[in-house]
């Protein structure tokens, strides 16, 4: 913190701490806070100016994640508790350091009712809690009851496993426990402990559960008859209502307390596009903390702004990611990695144009599958359009197709009403039949103040997430290093001249926007998506390598072959079980030849065959590797290149646990492995005794490139002021990305493949200023006009400043500096 002076004699607001750049904790049961305070030097030696912690407050036991979170008073005692966060601010401001906490206003986890004393209470007391008001429930659709899917079926065998103890007044059902109505005993004569086995005992138990406030059902109503509000899909995540004032206080209390004791400098704010209204929660969140910085988990679609009176300094990064990716893509490599799944099996070819219509249904059947009650809510909260002729099933498909149709993940009216009618077009011409219940809602919709408008806007993004992210990424399989959180896959690749007018804007309307390439979300770490993008430059040899791969091992779906053998050649080498369980998860959430409720075991059983051949199977082993051998190295390039692009671009750069090393993790939970640091120390510790490690599997030249850029934004912001791309010139010229910071100048090579392909870089040069300049990666020293041979000789990248710009923690030895 830095005081204003002031000439009045009278104390000043302290100026808020801005950060430089964040590394991203995940705190676990197994990785608590005192862990995370022991490495806090690490983090400062490597060049980061804020710590970024996962959520801390009290959650389910044993969650990993935190993000269900069932006590907003505490924090979490299997994190640490109160005590272990004072330690950890502590030893941050001790090293310098910054702390961003990651909240989660939008939903509370409801796994174990008894954990959850809000969701207990309304459990109990039914729509007379003092609670209630706190969720998000449709009691009239449950005919005043809450209904819970909690049940295998509704059979009236499931009561066998059911159990009443009056003693604690509660049901028990396996390891589920729920709350007893007080008085709902009352002339039933049960006493002690009743076993839903016993004789006569289901009907005593139904006729309990038919005076409780909750009704019990078979899990698979859950998707037409829920009647309270999710976390999109997940039942044990009830969403909150923190637009309600008493709600915002009770659950903001504790981290309020973090800002206003110095505990935390920023927040970070998951999944804002659930909330009611987003705009007035930031608000309110800046009036709690004095304004403290905020950023936002919110995903932008192509040039989607967000609305400029928010209160937030910026996103967390997943529209710079999907910039930074395709920068590395060869767009010449399009249409043949199209043209690769259909070499096998016509029918299975992806192309680009498909795009809009596979979404499209991907979100349609979300709307009418998984999240089908919360487009029936909808529907029943326009009671008006019952009379003009439009009945239920007709308004729910009416809401249907424009949430299939919606272009955005959601709209903040007034703004973006825009979205609304392009979605009103295009649902108008997918379905011409519907055209007059999609115009009577959609003039309902427009309307920010009718309650079906703001319950749509919290929905659209949930369809866009389960649509898009978690089923069409896993069946669009052209190039996978494209299907990422934030990116539109049918974008494949972005040149120089692009990405510096991206990167101009960015500096110019959120320069404190959190930039990102590998989070807890990512479906794929960021080298392994550096090495799958090799293959838009390696096309003739990915296509016979999935033709190789399907003739020893087909699996009936050449999509998702694509897709999986992608993901193992990048991630390779991969341990069988983790390879294993991503299969499993992304064929699933693929759906298109198994699914999560009904898995085809027969298509399963060859698909996890198709893994263990990676490792019992000469044949497959070989081919797997000599596509490994491929795309490797250049991988290594894409990875280098990105990283250091990412961490020196306009933005605030996020280094993920660990990612700086190779990043080679798949889908959550394989990304929330724990991280070893002391290697990472290690090889630190090496680089600054002179080490110039060469490009290999260690990954050191990684966390050179990244300790190295870390360290001169923390020691010289006066450096990365403004942003202006650098031209190269020569034959090689588009294969150079260089932009000039306002000092610090970072220069890249993109498309290495296909450079080596083209006889190198020849005469390629870049023109610097002629005052001297030094590459804080290898020490060497240049100026004027430079070989782009000679300048990226050691290294596929160069990150350049003036000689007075000196690094902490900075230990070059004399003989790596070779002036030129």
């Amino acid at each position: 913190m830095h005081e204003s002076d002031s000439t009045s004699g009278e104390r000043m607001p302290q100026q808020r701490r801005l950060p430089r750049s964040t590394y991203r904790l995940q705190i676990t049961p197994g990785f608590t806070l005192d862990d995370a305070a022991s490495v806090v030097d690490y983090v400062r030696a490597l060049g980061a100016d804020w710590i970024y912690l996962s959520p801390l407050l009290a959650a389910e036991d044993g969650s990993d994640h935190g993000y269900d979170v069932t006590d907003h008073a505490l924090v979490d005692p299997a994190r640490g508790g109160d005590a272990a966060l004072d330690r950890l601010a502590a030893a941050a401001r001790e090293q310098g350091l910054g702390v961003l906490i990651d909240i989660v206003p939008n939903h509370v986890g409801v796994a174990t009712p008894s954990a959850n004393a809000w969701w207990w209470d309304v459990l109990t007391h039914g729509r007379e809690s003092r609670y209630a008001e706190a969720f998000d429930v449709d009691w009239d659709a449950g005919e005043g009851k809450l209904v819970l899917p909690v049940l295998g079926s509704d059979d009236d065998s499931e009561f066998a496993a059911m159990t009443i103890d009056t003693d604690s007044a509660e049901l028990a059902y396996y390891d589920h426990r729920f709350p007893l109505a007080p008085g709902s005993l009352d002339g039933l004569a049960i006493e002690g402990q009743v076993e839903g086995g016993a004789d006569g005992a289901p009907g005593r138990i139904r006729a309990v559960l038919e005076r409780q406030h909750y009704a019990l059902v078979d899990w698979r109503r859950a998707d037409a008859e829920l009647n309270y509000r999710r976390f999109f899909a997940v039942n044990t995540l009830a969403a909150i209502r923190v637009e309600v004032p008493w709600v915002f206080e009770q659950s903001h209390e504790e981290i309020g307390r973090w800002v206003r004791d110095g505990l935390a400098d920023g927040l970070r704010v998951d999944h804002p596009d659930g909330l009611a209204d987003p705009g007035r929660y930031l608000a309110d969140l800046a009036r709690l903390t004095g304004g403290a910085p905020v950023w936002i988990e919110k995903i932008l679609e192509g040039d989607e702004a967000m609305p400029p009176e928010w209160a937030t300094v910026g996103t967390t990064g997943y529209d710079a990611l999907a910039q930074v990716d395709r920068l590395f893509v060869d767009p010449t490599g399009r249409e043949a990695l199209e043209q690769a799944a259909g070499a096998i099996e016509p029918a299975s070819a992806t192309t680009g144009p498909a795009w809009p219509d596979l979404i499209h249904g991907t979100k349609r059947a979300i709307a009418d599958g998984i999240l089908h009650a919360e487009v029936l809510r909808l529907a029943r909260s326009l009671p008006e359009l019952e009379d003009a002729g439009f009945d239920l099933d007709t308004r729910a498909d009416a809401l249907g197709e424009l949430l299939a149709c919606f272009p955005v993940y959601r709209s903040y009216l007034p703004f973006g009403a825009g979205h609304l009618e392009e979605s009103r077009v295009e649902a108008h011409r997918r379905r011409p039949d519907l055209a007059a219940a999609v115009d009577a809602v959609s003039a309902v919709l427009a309307d920010p103040r009718h309650p079906a408008a703001v319950r749509f806007q919290q929905t659209s993004g949930m369809v866009m997430a389960k649509g898009v992210e978690d089923t069409a990424f896993y069946r669009y399989t052209r190039l996978t290093s494209l299907t990422e959180v934030g990116a539109d896959p049918s974008e494949f690749a972005v040149d120089p001249a692009g990405f510096h007018d991206h990167q101009a804007a960015r500096q110019a309307g959120y320069p404190l926007s959190l930039t990102t390439l590998s989070t807890h979300d990512t479906k794929r770490g960021e080298d392994v998506r550096a090495r799958i993008s090799v293959l838009s430059e390696w096309t003739d040899g990915w296509t016979t390598t999935l033709a190789a791969l399907h003739e020893r091992r087909p699996l009936g779906d050449v999509a998702f072959e694509n897709l999986l053998w992608q993901a193992v050649v990048g991630a390779w080498p991969a341990s069988r079980e983790r390879l294993h369980a991503y299969a499993e998860k992304a064929a699933r959430e693929a759906g298109t030849s198994t699914t999560w409720t009904a898995p085809d075991t027969a298509f399963e059983a060859r698909m996890h065959d198709a893994v263990d051949a990676v490792f019992d199977d000469a044949e497959v082993a070989a081919i797997v590797q000599r596509a490994a051998d491929a795309v490797t190295g250049a991988g290594f390039a894409n990875g280098l290149g990105a990283k250091l692009v990412q961490l020196t671009a306009p933005g605030v750069p996020d280094v993920y646990q660990g990612s700086e090393l190779w990043e080679l993790s798949l889908v959550d939970p394989d990304n929330r492995r724990p991280v070893d640091m002391s290697v990472r120390r290690e090889q630190l510790a090496r680089l600054d005794g002179g080490w110039l490690p060469p490009v290999d599997d260690s990954g050191a030249a990684k966390l050179l490139v990244t300790s190295r850029a870390l360290r001169l934004r923390r020691d010289h912001p006066e450096l990365f002021t403004r942003y202006l791309g650098v031209p190269a010139y020569g034959a090689a010229a588009d294969h150079v990305v260089a932009f000039d910071r306002g000092g610090a100048i970072t220069v890249v090579t993109r498309l290495s493949l296909g450079l080596a392909g083209g006889g190198g870089w020849g005469d390629t040069v870049v023109r610097l200023p002629d005052a001297s300049l030094v590459d804080v990666i290898t020490g060497r020293e240049w100026s004027g006009e430079v070989l782009v041979s000679e300048l990226l000789a050691d290294y596929p990248v160069a990150l350049l400043a003036p000689l007075a710009a000196q690094l902490s923690h900075d230990a070059q030895p004399d003989d790596a500096r070779r002036a030129r």
